[in-house]
């Protein structure tokens, strides 16, 4: 922490624009554009495309399944930002008290969101904000040691999750509804998911955002931007091949619904790089398109749009909006799937304008 500049005002819009695409995207699956334009292309030749767009059913690795790690990561980019100038002051209580609110925010919204999708009381603790809530404790307690000791902690706990899959199945330690994340959640829960998530994957996964931490103290620190984009080339490559590679050599399979080491070296190493992507084409080459605005105010209020999209935003938006498109296209005999698609662009755009106009009248919903 030694090395992070005095300029407590520093901010990157590259973390914006990348925060606020990646939650552009998880918005955009809440106005449902995913699966309508999955019906679509179905049979065409953007199916391909559009499986991307779906969490890959077990051992692979797809677009959509990146987006849950780009978004831990990126909170852990954050979190320097965010708590520099009250460390700065030497201010650590007010930090540790405001992580620990934060922290119990999210893992209640994550509860409550599972009730929102089951229309009743349960307890099931597998959506990503309770996942974020248990990365930002681990991360946010470690954050203050060098950085070779922050990544051996996350190496550590790649190691811990290997052991305990397969010491509990050493035969078949990796597999749908009988590995050791199943049994745990048997254990807290009673029950486990029907699409084969569990609940321990914040163990694995708060390697994500302990990367995002060190990522964020680098971008932060004094060191010239091309020692910054080295590092970041250098550490997101060498994680993605290592990753790649325990899978090819069948060491350990890349199973996003597990959060398998080797899932987690992978996309963490493609979150790395697409954030040197991103620092080097809009902070160190310049490139502040006005277009890129779009997804960035989107990111200013990611948690509300979140919650918000996931809530009222499923549950009345995607009807309100076909009483239009449907109203209007509907009689001028365009086909059904063709206005499904055109729905969910429109619940979208009602998503983001919200989010465009409170960062107008700067309105910020804060956890």
């Amino acid at each position: 922490m030694s090395q992070i500049t005095t300029n407590v005002s520093q901010r990157l819009f590259s973390l914006d624009v990348f925060r606020g695409l990646t939650m552009f995207l998880l918005i955009a699956e809440a106005a449902g554009f995913h699966s309508n334009f999955s019906a679509f292309a179905e049979g065409t030749w953007l199916e391909g495309l559009a499986h991307q767009l779906h969490h890959h059913p077990w051992n692979g690795l797809r677009f959509w399944d990146l987006i849950q790690p780009f978004f831990m990561f990126i909170v852990g980019v954050a979190m320097p930002f965010s708590t520099r100038k009250r460390l700065a002051n030497g201010d650590k209580g007010a930090v540790a008290r405001h992580i620990l609110k934060r922290c119990f925010l999210l893992f209640s919204f994550g509860v409550l969101l599972h009730c929102v999708y089951s229309h009743k009381l349960v307890w099931e603790l597998w959506n990503v904000l309770v996942q974020l809530a248990f990365t930002i404790l681990i991360a946010y307690a470690i954050m203050q040691l060098p950085h070779k000791v922050q990544l051996a902690i996350s190496a550590a706990l790649l190691v811990l999750t290997e052991v305990l899959y397969r010491a509990y199945n050493p035969e078949n330690p990796y597999n749908q509804g009988e590995s050791f994340g199943s049994w745990v959640d048997m254990l807290v829960m009673g029950k486990t998911n029907g699409g084969y998530w569990v609940f321990i994957n914040f163990i694995p996964t708060a390697a994500h955002t302990i990367w995002g931490v060190v990522c964020g103290q680098v971008l932060l620190s004094n060191r010239d931007a091309k020692e910054k984009l080295k590092a970041f080339i250098i550490w997101g490559l060498g994680i993605l091949v290592l990753g790649l590679a325990m899978d090819v050599l069948d060491i350990t399979p890349i199973i996003k619904r597990i959060a398998t080491t080797s899932f987690t070296l992978a996309s963490g190493g493609i979150a790395v790089l697409v954030l040197a992507l991103f620092y080097w084409g809009i902070d160190v080459k310049g490139y502040k398109a006005n277009w890129l605005k779009i997804f960035s105010v989107v990111g200013t209020n990611s948690i509300f749009i979140y919650l918000f999209a996931e809530t009222v935003g499923v549950q009345w938006f995607q009807d309100f909006g076909k009483i239009w498109t449907e109203g209007l296209l509907a009689p001028i005999g365009l086909p059904q799937d063709w206005i499904m698609v055109i729905n969910a662009l429109f619940v979208l755009f009602i998503f983001w304008y919200l989010t465009y106009f409170l960062d107008k009248k700067r309105v910020y919903f804060k956890v």
